[in-house]
């Protein structure tokens, strides 16, 4: 009976493609947590992001080269360790490729307002940001210029009602949304809130505005990070499906 030789080095080499592989995954999961409750700081634990993504390509290079080698045989344990380090690896690795490719679509901003002649103004988040990287002012008429360019609709929202009414539906969306409201000023027309991100735990600080319009009230709403250059688009998703609950609020 014929038996199809094997080849230990492409075993092991299959194997150790497949530790690489978790190990990267690992890396890469890892990277949220250890800013968020560890306090490693945000350079880096972008480069832990950064290096999980190495290991993983690593782990899929190494494991494509040894599928073969390792194919279903009188050995099989080979041929599955190859197959699962390109599976987790690409898995691992999907999610920098992802954020890289999503960067390179998206205007380089962090702040997003739907009235950029005149943003809301930050007060009782002025003390939340102190030490932020991101400076509370509004950056500009070019941050303004890029958000018109690439997100021309977020626009100001007019709702047939009161301002004391178009209060209430804000401060009910807000809490639906599950964000963490830190000031609610009425007379002022205006509420301002914190959104922290599940995985690396990005703060985002939130103003919205409301002003009487004719018979009814004009709400504006800003959103800023307050760390790193771009939003990867976070801060207008944010507005948009505001925007959407707010409508549909009655």
């Amino acid at each position: 009976m014929f038996v199809r030789p094997t080849n230990p080095i492409s075993h092991r080499l299959a194997r150790l493609a497949f530790i690489a592989a978790c190990v990267a995954g690992l890396i890469v999961a890892a990277a949220g947590p250890l800013h968020r409750y560890l306090g490693l700081d945000i350079e880096a634990a972008i480069a832990v992001f950064r290096y999980g993504f190495y290991v993983a390509v690593a782990g899929v290079a190494l494991g494509l080269a040894t599928i073969v080698p390792t194919r279903p045989g009188d050995r099989r344990r080979g041929f599955v360790a190859a197959f699962l380090a390109i599976v987790i690896g690409v898995a691992g690795a999907w999610v920098p490729v992802s954020w890289f490719l999503w960067s390179q679509q998206l205007p380089v901003i962090n702040d997003i307002s739907s009235d950029i002649a005149d943003p809301p103004a930050m007060v009782a988040l002025l003390q939340l940001r102190r030490g932020a990287p991101n400076p509370p002012a509004y950056p500009g008429a070019a941050t303004a210029v890029l958000q018109r360019d690439a997100y021309p609709d977020i626009v100001p929202i007019v709702l047939p009602v009161a301002p004391a009414e178009a209060f209430k539906r804000v401060d009910r969306v807000a809490m639906a949304l599950g964000w963490d409201v830190v000031a609610r000023a009425p007379a002022d027309g205006r509420l301002e809130a914190v959104d922290t991100s599940e995985w690396f735990g990005f703060r985002d600080d939130i103003v919205v505005r409301i002003r009487a319009e004719g018979t009814g009230s004009r709400i504006d709403i800003r959103s800023k990070s307050r760390a790193g250059e771009s939003d990867l688009g976070v801060n207008a998703r944010r507005i948009r499906v505001f925007i959407a609950r707010l409508r549909a609020e009655r």
